[in-house]
């Protein structure tokens, strides 16, 4: 990622240098760079000294201990007022720790998330960068002329002090945890439910693609429904484990929502079930023992079904990143990032991952409202959430029954349900806490907190 980003560079006419320990990949960006502005070393000193001052130098690196390792590495070689950008997927609280860190050395920082994958870094990729906006102002000029762009636009914005722009793009990754499950879901039931071939899934992946739910992840989606590989007479994805793994995006921003008590139920539940997922063998012996009582799926017309589903998964996809923006809202109150929730939505329509269709309604929502304190609240929303419930409801209602498992699907309708809901019953679990545990509660109508004597000791 870090080559194709220097090429990427390069190509808009910057000089640019390169380093890495590892030979092969100096070598190998030398010869892509041919006749380009590029440079290689293998030699650190020697890297820092080609640079123009103030010094800019942009880490991508694995999240972790690396990540101050070449840190550590760097400062000795750098002078006050030279710049460290770490592009990797650091968690924020890191990045937090690292701008104190190198503030007190004189030493300019900021972390970026970057999306797009190799791709995106060598054509155009989504970037978030936030920390020390002088800093950023920089090097401002590179980002914006190598970001994708959408209508001329560059996807690239400065999003905040501290560690904003990581926190930004964790929650950017959480947010596509939850469509990959969906995602995964409706394959789910297209093919168990369904029961369509590859060929027919592809066709319906494509066809969304095509419509309201076109996105980089359906157009892959749909692309991995037509691949062999060389010499194979079936699709490669067939031949793949079902078991997924994680690199702890997800993972952190369930756990940020938890901390600031926020609901994030779609992402919880994608990262639950690829947890599920590496359970194999355990899964293939509940399997045997419980057998498979699953009925078939109640579909009288699949092409009336499918409409369903397509309105389904829009109301789920609608769930996501509502989940997700409501925590980025969240997160700028409670740490002062002052968030910029139309730009972040008017930046990820081009480069990265979730990138969709869809942003362009979520933009709108909060350009028009910058106040606004949730997606669901939009009038634009509002309406394309309530036409696509009931396709929502039934999908949901129909896969319960016969045992076909969408977890996603079901807790983007439950939350929906509960977030709507003036009355809920935690009136009786605030009882049975101050039953139990003396934790006192709240009463309709009267100021401060009471406790009773449920069940008084004679």
């Amino acid at each position: 990622m870090g080559r194709s980003l220097l090429l990427n560079i390069a190509d808009h006419d910057f000089l640019v240098a390169g380093y890495d320990k590892d030979a092969e990949k100096t070598t190998l960006l030398e010869k892509e760079g041919a006749g380009k502005p590029v440079k290689a070393f293998n030699d650190l000193p020697e890297f820092i000294k080609s640079l123009q001052r103030p010094r800019s130098v942009m880490m991508l690196v694995p999240a972790g201990k690396i990540v101050d390792h070449v840190i550590t590495d760097l400062i000795p070689l750098l002078e006050k007022g030279d710049i460290i950008i770490d592009g990797g997927n650091s968690h924020f609280t890191d990045t937090n720790r690292r701008v104190t860190w190198l503030d007190e050395l004189g030493l300019n920082f900021f972390g970026m998330g970057v999306s797009g994958g190799e791709e995106g870094a060598r054509k155009g990729p989504s970037m978030m960068p936030g920390g020390n906006k002088e800093a950023y102002q920089h090097v401002q000029y590179i980002f914006e002329a190598i970001a994708a762009k959408v209508n001329g636009e560059p996807c690239v914005m400065y999003i905040g002090p501290g560690a904003s722009g990581h926190f930004v793009k964790m929650v950017h990754n959480g947010i596509e945890y939850g469509l990959m499950q969906l995602i995964a879901e409706t394959y789910e039931l297209l093919r168990k439910g369904l029961k369509l071939n590859n060929a027919a899934i592809q066709k319906v992946f494509e066809g969304w693609n095509e419509g309201r739910l076109q996105s980089f992840l359906m157009e892959i989606t749909k692309d991995i429904f037509s691949f062999k590989q060389a010499g194979a007479d079936h699709l490669l994805v067939d031949d793949i484990k079902d078991e997924a793994r994680a690199k702890g995006t997800g993972k952190w921003t369930s756990q940020v929502a938890m901390d600031l008590e926020l609901p994030a139920t779609v992402i919880d539940t994608a990262v639950s079930m690829r947890d599920v997922s590496k359970y194999k063998s355990l899964r293939v012996q509940l399997s045997a023992s419980y057998g498979n009582d699953a009925v078939d799926l109640v579909v009288t017309n699949p092409d009336e079904y499918l409409v369903l589903l397509e309105q389904a998964f829009y109301f789920a996809m609608s769930i996501t990143y509502s989940q997700g923006l409501h925590l980025l809202s969240k997160a700028s109150a409670e740490y002062g990032y002052q968030l910029n929730l139309a730009g972040i939505a008017k930046i990820w329509r081009g480069g990265c991952i979730i990138r969709s269709g869809f942003l362009d309604e979520i933009f709108k929502a909060f350009e028009k409202d910058n106040t606004l304190a949730h997606l669901l609240l939009d009038a634009e929303v509002k309406t394309q959430v309530n036409d696509a419930l009931p396709g929502a409801r039934s999908v949901v209602a129909g896969a319960v029954t016969a045992g076909l498992a969408i977890p996603a699907y079901a807790a983007a309708i439950s939350y929906f349900d509960t977030i709507r809901s003036a009355n809920m019953p935690s009136n009786l679990v605030q009882a049975q806490r101050d039953y139990f545990g003396a934790h006192t509660y709240e009463l309709k109508g009267k100021e401060g907190f009471f406790h009773t004597e449920w069940n008084p000791v004679n």
